[in-house]
């Protein structure tokens, strides 16, 4: 059997390496070959970072004799072209051809590994391009984001320049096209500034535009991006929002579907496919996830930290106050004070993550005020000693390429702000289709950013400091403190976690 084969080659291709621990490499392998012998779609949760895990699906892929689709973002393509594929292949002895996206010609009679970027595969599966074979079975590593890149295709926009263009192609509706510009921009630059630099448009401009765009399209006037923008207008569940260059006066629509699933259900009937990620859902079998993308019942598989090497302490503070309340900027600065001091001793990476804004930039200004160069915000030039003030994105963005971090200081949860209008948006829709809001969408998103922040720490077995107190208030506390898992838990700080002796 295939996945016999692919076993006992990757068993032995492991015994020969030092740096290959990770516990789960054969199973992860055999699933992916059963998916691949079968043609049947997959979930793999790995709970690790991606640098461990791929040499767990190439091998399989590399061995099975027909074509097979791997979707990867760039950032773990690079590894996969300059480390795993080659140590692989010259291991396996396979002559197994890798092409990647801008070389590959559908018109190719191909047998071997064809390498492209979700945007570029979910653009052509959703636009129906056809350029890549839809028959093949599909391994998408990085799964975690799909939701995203999905929202990221599905959205259209209509920018300045799209407005001088009808200005130009249609010069009798000129004064029409005008009026409406004119009469968006009066509204849109009536929202004050807020944090997230977006505001939603309501019907009275959404009606508006609509009018507009029914006349153009009558007249065959409409751009091919606004023929588009314009089928999209007539959608059901999408939200019209804009966001606003407020220097240069102008402003930008956009159109995003508030619910990507109806969209991108039918790529996954299209192929088989295999889903990979660090942490796709707090449940093996992943069920909010799939019901997020549309996807049916799948073979689902779920690793779990190791408890032996990937426990982390975890220091969660008594009667701290709660976010909302005046006195929490003064304790947490009080505790990051008493974390960093006793961190000193270690000479390594801290990271402090803070998800409000103006919390990040105060946190940065107090720590750079006391801690000198050390103290960097959001920067990707940063050193062993470094304390890095970050917000949760540029963290998970970019956390493979610093040291790993002794201490992780999370200073609130990761639940998303109904104070940003585009969350808003999507609560409201939620609740107009009798959802429960926060445990399918709110909730998830938390667990899901906890889990992928920690990772980092658990290499190192280090710290973990949270300082928001709705983990002990809160219904939801227990759940939330299920994305740290394995850990141990203490209410008081221990000098020893930083190499401190005090005997």
């Amino acid at each position: 059997m295939f996945e016999v084969e692919v076993h006992s080659y990757l068993r032995e291709f492991l015994r020969e390496q030092d740096n290959f621990t990770w516990p789960h490499y054969l199973t992860m392998a055999r699933l992916v070959a059963r998916a691949l012998r079968l043609g049947r779609s997959a979930l793999i949760q790995t709970g690790t970072v991606a640098v461990k895990y791929p040499v767990s699906y190439l091998t399989p892929a590399l061995l099975e004799p027909k074509p097979v689709i791997l979707v990867a973002p760039c950032s773990i393509q690079e590894q996969l072209l300059t480390t795993e594929i080659p140590q692989l292949q010259k291991w396996l002895k396979t002559d197994k051809k890798l092409i990647t996206d801008d070389k590959f010609s559908a018109s190719d009679s191909f047998s071997g590994l064809i390498l492209i970027s979700p945007e570029i595969w979910l653009s052509d599966r959703l636009t129906n391009k056809n350029k890549f074979p839809s028959n093949l079975t599909t391994i998408i590593d990085g799964a975690d984001f799909l939701q995203e890149y999905a929202a990221q295709q599905l959205t259209q926009k209509m920018e300045q320049q799209d407005w001088d263009e009808l200005m130009d192609k249609c010069p009798q509706l000129k004064n029409l096209i005008r009026n409406v510009r004119v009469s968006l921009t009066k509204t849109i630059f009536e929202h004050p500034p807020n944090l997230y630099q977006c505001y939603p448009l309501y019907s009275n401009e959404w009606n508006k535009l609509h009018e507009l765009f029914q006349t153009l399209a009558l007249e065959a006037y409409l751009t091919p991006n606004l023929v588009k923008f314009w089928q999209y207008l007539r959608r059901e569940h999408h939200l019209l929002w804009a966001t606003i260059a407020r220097d240069q006066g102008n402003f930008t629509l956009h159109l995003t579907p508030l619910e990507v699933a109806t969209s991108v259900a039918p790529v996954w009937q299209q192929q088989p496919v295999v889903f990979i990620g660090t942490f796709l859902d707090w449940e093996r079998n992943a069920p909010t996830y799939r019901f997020e993308l549309g996807i049916g019942d799948v073979t689902c598989l779920k690793f779990a930290p190791n408890p032996n090497n990937e426990q982390i302490q975890l220091y969660i503070p008594e009667r701290m106050p709660m976010p909302n309340t005046p006195q929490f900027q003064g304790s947490i600065m009080e505790q990051i004070r008493l974390l960093i001091g006793l961190s000193n001793n270690i000479n390594k990476l801290v990271v402090l993550l803070v998800g409000d804004m103006p919390l990040k930039a105060q946190v940065g200004a107090t720590m750079a005020a006391e801690f000198g160069s050390r103290v960097q915000v959001e920067n990707i030039n940063i050193t062993e000693n470094s304390i890095l003030v970050s917000g949760w994105k540029f963290w998970q963005q970019n956390h493979h390429k610093f040291p790993t971090p002794q201490l992780l200081v999370i200073t609130t949860l990761p639940i998303p702000s109904l104070e940003n209008p585009l969350v808003a948006a999507k609560v409201a829709y939620l609740k107009s289709q009798k959802l429960d809001w926060f445990r399918v969408y709110l909730l998830p998103t938390a667990l899901r950013e906890i889990q992928r922040a920690v990772i980092s720490v658990r290499a190192s077995q280090g710290v973990v400091a949270l300082l928001d107190n709705r983990v002990n208030l809160r219904s939801y506390g227990t759940t939330i403190l299920s994305a740290f898992e394995p850990y141990i838990r203490y209410n008081y700080l221990d000098p020893t976690w930083f190499g401190l002796d005090l005997s």
